[in-house]
């Protein structure tokens, strides 16, 4: 089991070859781009391919062949008619036959997703998590899942990666909250469950959502943006000149405890007055009055809040004034060019935008808040596993040929 590689992904369009770089190097890196671009934006005309990646019509066509010999396209007429002539051949990947499997270890919940190959889930397994229990006890349930997944795949389907996405925060015996990555232990325990198979990668909730985000979703193309994840805690995923920040050992992103309100109320971290303790679900719940601290419970106060009632509508507005502050310093910070909102912190966004929009406008440099874009997540809970599949891919994005398997 590996971290996150050093880039989150690599770019569609080939850059210049670096100096002395050998024809097989060049041709590496082209192959990389033809299948990343019909990975991220689908079937693709050899034609548009060719404008899109600068390269020739030759060059293409012979890219395109070597893909589909390795089993990774397919080649094939258009599908609908366009102009006068004979039509260029379509590039499509392989998604039935390439995936990648996708997990994550959630506070509630464990998830299995097998991806194909063009981002498309080809199938989805979860189960209930207790809430508390060491994600290295997670990994023997998880492994059953993906075990029984990969029976329905076809007979010709390939597995070439592996990704599991992890909360960021896990209770010891001590009863404080543990504020990190995956660890050695975690690693070991995929191994042991996978012996020989692909490694798995693993990384931040937040962080591979954000990529998700960036690749598929509501910030596609963005290479400036901040993605806040909600649920029991708050972390982030950040994104800067399209590269992820992963910070020292991989533990940067931990927004929820940067503290707020020196005055404020003890944190699960040890510390008092974190921001977590002011947005997170907890706060939401502890403000409308409900006891019960679960998922449920969050959207049954937003739905209350929706409804008109006084005691929930008070309460999305003074987690969506915190939301807003918390936001408005990171925009200082950062300055991206969009802040996602995701988990539960989406569906708060959206009840109380006009609330985090008018914190952000008194809080907030002009310079950094006039061109920032507030959007809710698009990818909802699937976010992490379309980001684990990413991460999964990256190797054979980044080499097709000597990472796929015959066909």
């Amino acid at each position: 089991m590996s971290g996150l590689p050093p880039t989150d992904r690599t770019p569609d369009v080939p850059g210049s070859p670096a100096p002395g770089a050998s024809q097989e190097e060049i041709r590496r890196q082209n192959l990389g781009a033809v299948l990343r671009h019909v990975h991220v934006h689908g079937p693709t005309s050899r034609a548009e391919l060719t404008t899109r990646l600068g390269l020739n019509r030759s060059t293409i066509r012979a890219l395109a062949a070597d893909l589909a010999a390795a089993g990774l396209v397919t080649e094939g007429a258009p599908t609908t008619a366009r102009r006068a002539g004979r039509p260029s051949l379509v590039v499509s990947p392989r998604s039935t036959r390439v995936y990648a499997r996708a997990m994550t270890i959630e506070p509630d919940r464990l998830r299995a997703a097998r991806v194909g190959l063009g981002g498309r889930i080809l199938d989805l397994r979860e189960i209930e998590y207790p809430r508390g229990t060491s994600p290295c006890d997670a990994v023997r349930p998880l492994a059953w899942l993906v075990r029984d997944m990969d029976r329905s795949a076809g007979p010709d389907a390939v597995c070439v990666g592996a990704a599991v996405a992890v909360t960021d925060t896990t209770q010891g015996r001590d009863g404080r909250i543990r504020i990190g990555g995956p660890d050695e232990a975690l690693r070991a325990a995929f191994d042991a469950e996978f012996p020989g198979g692909p490694a798995v990668v693993a990384g931040d909730m937040a962080d591979i959502a954000a990529l998700a985000e960036q690749v598929r979703g509501v910030a596609a193309g963005v290479n400036d943006l901040v993605y806040l994840h909600g649920g029991p805690g708050v972390s982030a995923g950040i994104i800067i000149g399209g590269r992820l920040v992963r910070g020292h050992g991989g533990h940067s992103g931990k927004v929820g405890h940067m503290v707020v309100n020196p005055h404020g109320l003890p944190c699960r971290c040890g510390s008092h007055g974190c921001w977590e303790t002011e947005i997170g679900e907890a706060a939401l719940l502890r403000h409308a009055g409900r006891d019960q601290e679960s998922p449920d419970a969050v959207y049954e106060v937003l739905r209350a809040a929706a409804d008109g009632e006084p005691q929930a509508r008070a309460a999305v507005d003074q987690v969506a004034d915190w939301l807003g502050f918390g936001v408005a310093n990171l925009v200082n910070v950062v300055n991206p060019d969009t802040v996602v909102f995701g988990g539960s912190l989406r569906e708060v966004y959206l009840a109380g935008a006009e609330t985090v929009h008018r914190r952000l406008a008194e809080l907030a440099l002009p310079a950094s808040r006039e061109h920032v874009q507030l959007r809710p997540a698009a990818l909802g809970r699937t976010a992490a596993l379309v980001g684990a599949a990413e991460l999964a891919f990256a190797h054979l994005l980044a080499d097709p040929l000597n990472n796929a398997c015959p066909a």
